[in-house]
């Protein structure tokens, strides 16, 4: 296809120019000679006749001569049954006729005497739009058809390099997958997040570029937002697909098991992230080049390509953010809330221009939310411990399943410290006091303490043995202690909270002693006469008192060897204890024993255990019936 000659195209961009600037005489000089400079082969007396009548109304006869010309040439590429841009020469013969034509166009909107022609121009220009639309349609599919995504990078230097490496979505298990041809192609597996996505081929991005400034000149910008929005919003659903992000409703999320849950989020963390620092930052880079300078059609098509995928990215945060406030649901609550706020500042950055500031209300008004969740869940686990009920006590007095749960629960959720700062900062319901140092959670993991141990405290009374509830609640002040020590959660209860707990347990141990040996020690030490002695009221003599001590300490051993003592420590300490308490009480009895009138010769047949024998016992209980019960033999 011809294009027309040289001197009239330049003829028809000097009147576009002479009305563009205006109609005096040293403005027709100024542009004269700029033409005349710009080619010798039209000199400044072969333009002026045409450049003088520019300003002035358009002969009706050169009007109609101009319209049936564009009319002649335009109608070859309008009914062309194949794409105009498979051939260079033939795109740029169509866009110069499409310039000209906008060009006449604007030139009869200035006169007020063209209605007419006015009509029959822009009746072609529509036309034009409709070609260079379908046009622009085609060279987005088959650019995405036809070119392997590039990745680029910064080298080091300040500058963009490029990559070709599969790297964004693995496919090894789709390798002998058929595409077919209309498949929406998708960017490969990346294995960091600080590079850019082409998507197209620059030369295709530059033809677009071309046709979208034409169309937003000529008033169809939206429809040409529209082709390319489409097709890229196609791109970015199918590339969360691949990464294994469906479309779940919020019903469909309440209704999972917490398993399947589970591996959703674990989908959702990598979508966003993949999202939000490479495919997002990628259509914002692609949307540039395509729009540039084309105003407000840019962010607004942008808008719309990213517009679903962060809907759908959102959608499934919020699902968990209103879901269970389940115990269990915290780490992947909190890994949630962890990625949210990470990205926030993608959002900003990739979302900035006002046609996405209703996504970034959105994504900051779901992050609360997910931060409000935790604090539920938190809620959640002070009722858990709550309406834990006394139902059986633990054998032996150990640790009970409630102790071990919300200390183990307490010392995994510390891990994310940081996070849970900022949730309870936050939080209205969890204020520290003006004089107190602590921090909001501080504050609520010292709650939580508090609920536990008054948990434990009804759940001891259950143990009919003074002794045991003792016991019980020297296991489990031990376990708490230390689980406070050995994590987070001692930096923020603080030294003194972890001092009073110590001192707590020392009572404990204490009061074991008085409720169990007391009574053993009161026979051993009545201070009588080496005949009788009084022993709680009844007179007793040394063989009564020694057969008393001897059934006594044989019923705390039976007893005691089948108690445990969880931490080694605690099981030393508390047996030392016993051993300085008893022995030498012992040893003083067996010397007067020994040297009393009614006992004679005959000691040892009253004697069960020896001195070695009540230390070796001490040392055997609290094993959990490890002991071997036994004395003298």
């Amino acid at each position: 296809m011809a294009a027309e000659n040289g001197e009239e195209k330049l003829i028809a961009v000097a009147r576009h120019i002479a009305k563009t600037l205006g109609h005096n005489e040293s403005m027709a000089d100024d542009i004269l000679q700029i033409f005349t400079n710009f080619d010798d082969r039209f000199s400044r007396e072969k333009l002026a006749d045409k450049l003088t009548t520019a300003g002035q109304e358009e002969d009706p006869r050169a009007l109609d001569h101009t319209l049936k010309s564009l009319e002649r040439q335009i109608s070859q590429y309008v009914a062309a049954d194949h794409p105009i841009w498979s051939d260079s020469a033939d795109s740029s013969a169509f866009l110069d006729c499409v310039d000209e034509l906008i060009s006449t166009v604007r030139g009869l909107s200035a006169t007020s005497s063209s209605g007419a022609y006015l009509a029959r121009a822009e009746d072609l220009l529509q036309q034009t739009m409709f070609r260079l639309e379908e046009e622009f349609r085609l060279l987005i599919e088959r650019g995405g058809e036809s070119f392997e995504p590039t990745r680029s990078y910064n080298n080091g230097n300040g500058e963009l390099a490029e990559d070709n490496s599969n790297l964004l979505f693995d496919d090894s298990d789709e390798d002998d997958h058929d595409y077919s041809d209309n498949e929406i192609p998708v960017a490969q597996r990346l294995s960091n997040y600080d590079i850019i996505i082409d998507a197209l081929p620059s030369g295709i991005i530059n033809d677009l570029h071309e046709i979208a400034k034409r169309m937003v000149f000529s008033g169809f910008g939206k429809e040409c937002s529209h082709v390319y929005s489409s097709f890229r919003r196609e791109f970015l659903e199918e590339s969360l697909s691949r990464l294994g992000l469906g479309k779940l409703s919020n019903e469909e999320v309440q209704k999972m098991q917490w398993q399947e849950l589970e591996d959703e989020i674990d989908k959702w963390i990598k979508a966003a992230n993949v999202s939000l620092r490479i495919l997002f930052p990628s259509e914002r880079r692609l949307c540039d080049r395509v729009f540039h300078r084309l105003g407000s059609v840019n962010d607004l098509s942008f808008m719309e390509v990213c517009r679903g995928a962060v809907v759908q990215i959102l959608n499934f945060a919020d699902a968990v953010a209103i879901g269970s406030r389940s115990p269990e649901r915290l780490f992947k609550v909190l890994d949630l809330f962890e990625t949210m706020r990470d990205l926030m500042p993608e959002f900003e950055f990739n979302f900035s221009d006002q046609y996405c500031l209703v996504l970034r209300n959105d994504a900051l008004g779901i992050w609360k939310r997910l931060g409000e969740a935790i604090r539920g869940i938190f809620m959640e686990l002070e009722n858990l411990i709550r309406r834990d009920q006394a139902k059986a006590a633990v054998p032996n007095g150990g640790p009970h399943p409630i102790t071990r749960y919300v200390m183990n629960y307490l010392r995994a959720a510390c891990r994310s410290r940081e996070s849970l700062e900022q949730v309870f900062e936050e939080s209205v319901n969890v204020v520290p006091s003006k004089d107190s140092t602590l921090s909001s959670l501080s504050v609520q993991m010292a709650w939580i303490m508090e609920l536990l141990e008054t948990n434990l405290e009804v759940k001891a009374k259950i143990y009919g043995d003074p002794a045991l509830c003792s016991v019980f609640l020297m296991n489990n002040g031990r376990y708490i202690v230390q689980k406070v020590k050995d994590s987070e959660l001692g930096l923020l209860l603080g030294d003194d909270w972890i001092r009073k707990h110590t001192a707590k347990i020392k009572q404990y141990l204490l009061s074991y002693q008085r409720s169990s040996w007391n009574k053993l020690l009161v026979v051993l030490r009545a201070d009588s006469s080496p005949v009788a002695a009084n022993v709680g009221g009844k007179s007793m003599s040394m063989k009564d008192r020694i057969k008393a001590f001897n059934s006594q300490f044989e019923e705390i051993y039976k007893s005691q060897s089948q108690w445990i003592i969880f931490d080694e420590q605690l099981r030393n300490e508390l047996r030392i204890s016993l051993c300085n308490l008893v022995m030498p009480a012992y040893r003083n009895f067996i010397a007067r024993f020994q040297n009393a009138p009614e006992v004679g010769r005959h000691a040892d047949r009253y004697m069960k255990y020896t001195l070695e024998d009540i230390g070796t016992q001490i040392n055997e209980l609290f094993e959990g019936g490890k002991g071997s019960a036994g004395g003298r033999k």
